[in-house]
């Protein structure tokens, strides 16, 4: 059975205190985690309407359906952090990593209390995997945040550009790791691989204030 907003509610629940406590830097910072965490349950209500709509397999979902859903839930809540808040440039990066590492780490959870704590070593490969793929994704568009901040009349079209470029990564880790075997492992590898060739060459540009 699914209790993905039982477990939501258990981790959401300590976020709020802090939240109400701490001061509004570091408020910001679990602001920003527990919107990537609510962004992934709603996702998951998301794609699960659209696929059964569309009559979808589980493998056809999480091809053409997931990865569009979560990206653009992803990308909302920084959407929204923009628009309202008009952060500086470092700081607009850092709410997307952020999001992207509240939604990983809430989907990982759930994959965990769904599937059992036993097979360790494939639980640190498929959370590594999985959760560098959400990161990556991040990344993708905060590198391109970077380069279009100053461009107004580019950003739109430029954003646009690399939200169908993460979807498209999205979708193709998605395919691999749905496989068995070597074509599996090698889906898990490609997000490390990714973000270690990302903070090789972008490592002066990328930083959470």
């Amino acid at each position: 059975m699914n209790y993905i907003e039982n477990i939501y509610v258990c981790l959401a629940a300590p976020m709020l205190i802090a939240i109400i406590c701490l001061r509004k830097t570091h408020r910001r910072v679990m602001e920003l985690i527990l919107g990537g965490m609510t962004a992934c349950l709603l996702s998951s209500y998301i794609s699960t309407f659209i696929a059964s709509a569309q009559h979808s397999d589980i493998f056809a979902a999480s091809i053409s359906i997931t990865p569009i859903v979560e990206e653009l839930m992803k990308f909302f809540p920084v959407l929204f952090y923009l628009i309202v808040f008009e952060p500086e440039r470092d700081k607009a990066v850092g709410a997307l990593l952020l999001i992207a590492i509240g939604f990983a780490t809430f989907e990982n959870v759930c994959y965990l209390t769904q599937n059992g704590a036993g097979k360790l070593t494939f639980l640190l490969i498929r959370g590594f995997g999985t959760g560098t793929m959400h990161i990556v994704c991040g990344l993708i568009i905060a590198i391109g945040l970077l380069y279009l901040w100053d461009q107004h009349w580019i950003r739109a079209a430029g954003l646009f550009g690399l939200l169908s470029l993460t979807i498209t990564y999205h979708s193709i880790y998605n395919m691999m790791v749905s496989q068995q075997g070597a074509v599996a492992v090698a889906g898990y590898l490609i997000p490390m691989a990714t973000v270690a060739v990302l903070l090789v060459y972008r490592r002066d540009k990328i930083r959470i204030n």
